[in-house]
């Protein structure tokens, strides 16, 4: 279960974009970020650089096609394209 994460402001999630697409962003469910994280505790999880995701997160928010999702740690999104974790391969 996703514990730290707090939903940010409404405002400020309707203005925020993926930095690749532009498309918006929704907060990630609890489910979503709680299988990825299963996946970091395996090392079997890499970001769209290609590298391994070794640190939990505390949360996601999920592109708005439902491909990409962008962590969210220390309650700070990590907008990246390298950071992105892509969803469907």
């Amino acid at each position: 279960m996703v514990e730290n994460f707090v939903p940010m402001n409404s405002e400020l999630l309707s203005i925020l974009r993926c930095p690749e697409t532009r498309q918006m962003l929704a907060v990630a469910e609890t489910a979503v970020v709680d299988r990825l994280n299963v996946q970091v505790a395996a090392g079997s999880l890499r970001n769209a650089a290609g590298q391994p995701v070794t640190v939990k997160l505390d949360g996601g928010l999920l592109r708005a096609d439902g491909k990409t999702l962008y962590p969210v740690r220390n309650k700070v999104p990590l907008l990246l394209v390298d950071e992105a974790i892509m969803l469907v391969r």
